[in-house]
């Protein structure tokens, strides 16, 4: 169970090896909207794993406190997260951000996309991905968080029941 049989070469005997595949894989979604101000580099929090009837994660998965993202095990992970944005007016731009840390403590921009909105009548919305490769070798210290900054305020759409924010992780390989 969980193992395959792997061949060492020419004349050596079989062994049993830990069966390959994916490990980890966990989605989170902003929990309710989070209201942004004009010129603010702001920390998305209120996370809550996704609680659809067909989302199934895979392993221990992640762990969130005041929007910081904890890896429970260490590998090379695809980050994929979604900033659904919401404003009344044009939005010179807004900059969803994934930041990651190897400290705990300084955060560095891994990936984040500048995102203009023209407003057509009233609410306008947009959606951004982002997609960064990390490298988690301490689970005690490579952490990341979902930021954004904008020109004007605007509101990242989120919901209890809903992934309009959100974080998917899903373990590659071994670091």
């Amino acid at each position: 169970a969980g193992q395959v049989l792997t061949s060492a070469g020419s004349g050596a005997p079989p062994t049993f090896a830990a069966a390959g595949g994916i490990t980890e894989a966990d989605s989170f979604r902003l929990s309710a909207t989070q209201a942004i101000s004009s010129g603010t580099d702001t920390v998305l929090s209120g996370f809550s794993r996704d609680n659809e009837s067909t989302f199934g994660k895979i392993g221990t998965g992640l762990s969130e406190s005041s929007g910081v993202f904890t890896f429970a095990t260490t590998g090379i992970y695809l980050i994929i997260a979604n900033f659904y944005l919401q404003i009344n007016g044009d939005l010179t731009y807004g900059s969803p951000k994934i930041q990651g840390t190897t400290n705990n403590s300084s955060y560095v921009n891994m990936s984040y996309n500048d995102q203009s909105i023209k407003q057509v009548v009233g609410n306008t919305y947009c959606a951004v991905t982002n997609h960064i490769i990390m490298d988690c070798q301490d689970t005690s210290n490579y952490k990341f968080r979902l930021s954004i900054y904008g020109t004007q305020a605007l509101n990242v759409l989120g919901s209890a029941n809903d992934s309009h924010t959100y974080v998917t992780t899903i373990r590659l390989g071994n670091t």
